[in-house]
């Protein structure tokens, strides 16, 4: 059955200005009618939300801006910076700009996140894995009910299994929690925050357009909507579709398994990668799940399976050569993952310019000599030393 997807009631007759506006009007229409008469079948496309038709649309330049960024029609990215000094957190000049607040806690984040090596630590990757299982628990069944809403921590979830290893960052977010929460930061927020500091601190990560305002919840999500690492590819794009995620856009976030290092999916190889550049956020996973890697590179079995699936083949190969392809789709759909559930678009405050800046090149002080030692099997001393995001250093020194 062809999903009709809701944007029919929004084609644009004039020019609205939200930031990072580049296509005109006729451009965008032409877009919306191609797009829904199948060309892009499995395109994330359908609105959520405050955004749906039957719950008004988009009243706001920034409810605009998030259906821009769903439908393709703006940049995902941000590349709006910091400006000026930044006033201390009990000032009235802080407390006047709902961002200024967050550009703390980003950097108090950024420091947590990045290594002495140059790579990410394992902090961030906690992280982008927390903003995921806390919004992944969304679904059209489930309406207004779950997602992105901070109830991983404040409705205690972290007891079923597929949050195993979580624990530790849930911590490090409440203690963060607990020093904000008077400035009026909320958990839900400060999740989704943590996780695109996170993927922008990890090396060629993008810098996703950021959004603060969603509303808490300590109601316990619906338990048996996060995917199943041993789940069937039709399942699990059945599963992500129901989130209003297409084909396309599960294949873009599948590759934040990049930076990752796997624990509790073979216990006997704990610490072992999914790519062979961890810490760093490159395509390597997208050819190395479907080719040759090196042999510490442990494959979770749906990715292997969603890979050779006709609906996403393509677009996996396509990531596989094109860093900025990814990047571009990657930012796109987490902006989707992040408002999962939050029924309050339109008032949300757009705070992108808080983010770090890109890290555009790869450069880390480690001993290229032992990292293929350890890639082969060897060194196993040293997989704490790289999730940690620490130096490896030649043997001997």
């Amino acid at each position: 059955m062809k999903l009709q997807f809701l944007l029919a009631p929004y084609v644009i007759s004039t020019v609205i200005a939200w930031p990072g506006m580049t296509d005109t009007v006729s451009q965008i229409n032409s877009k919306i009618t191609t797009r829904q008469d199948g060309i892009f079948g499995d395109d994330s496309l359908e609105m959520i939300g405050d955004l749906r038709p039957e719950k008004g649309g988009p009243q706001t330049a920034v409810g605009w801006a998030v259906w821009g960024i769903l439908t393709s029609s703006v940049e995902a990215q941000g590349l709006t910076e910091w400006q000026g000094n930044l006033p201390g957190p009990n000032t009235a000049k802080c407390k006047a700009d709902t961002c200024c607040i967050w550009r703390h806690i980003a950097l108090d984040m950024e420091k947590k996140f990045k290594g002495d090596s140059g790579r990410c630590t394992k902090w961030a990757r906690f992280s982008i894995r927390l903003g995921f299982h806390d919004a992944g628990t969304w679904s059209k069944f489930t309406d207004d009910y779950g997602g992105a809403d901070g109830s991983i921590i404040l409705a205690n979830e972290l007891g079923r299994g597929e949050n195993n290893g979580l624990q530790d960052i849930a911590v490090v977010m409440q203690k963060w929690y607990d020093q904000y929460h008077k400035f009026g930061v909320g958990m839900a927020d400060l999740i989704q925050m943590g996780a695109n500091v996170a993927t922008v601190v990890c090396p060629l990560g993008p810098r996703i357009r950021s959004f603060v305002g969603r509303i808490d919840s300590n109601k316990p999500s619906v338990h048996g909507l996060l995917p199943d690492v041993f789940g069937e590819a039709d399942a699990l794009i059945s599963l992500f579709e129901n989130k209003t995620i297409k084909a396309h856009g599960l294949t873009a976030l599948l590759g934040a398994h990049t930076t990752s290092q796997q624990h509790f999916v073979d216990p006997a190889r704990a610490n072992d990668p999914q790519d062979s550049t961890p810490g760093i956020w490159d395509v390597a996973f997208y050819s190395e799940t479907t080719g040759t890697a090196p042999k510490r590179v442990f494959k979770f079995p749906s990715d292997v399976k969603l890979a050779a699936h006709p609906r996403i083949t393509q677009e996996w190969n396509q990531f596989a050569v094109g860093q900025a392809h990814w990047n571009g789709d990657y930012a796109r759909e987490y902006v989707r993952l992040s408002l999962l559930g939050v029924n309050n678009i339109n008032s949300l405050t757009e705070c992108t310019h808080v983010l770090p800046n890109r890290i555009t090149t790869v450069k880390t002080d480690d001993d290229d000599g032992e990292v293929q030692k350890w890639l082969k099997g060897e060194k196993n001393e040293l997989s704490n030393v790289i999730e940690d995001g620490g130096k490896v250093k030649k043997a001997g020194r």
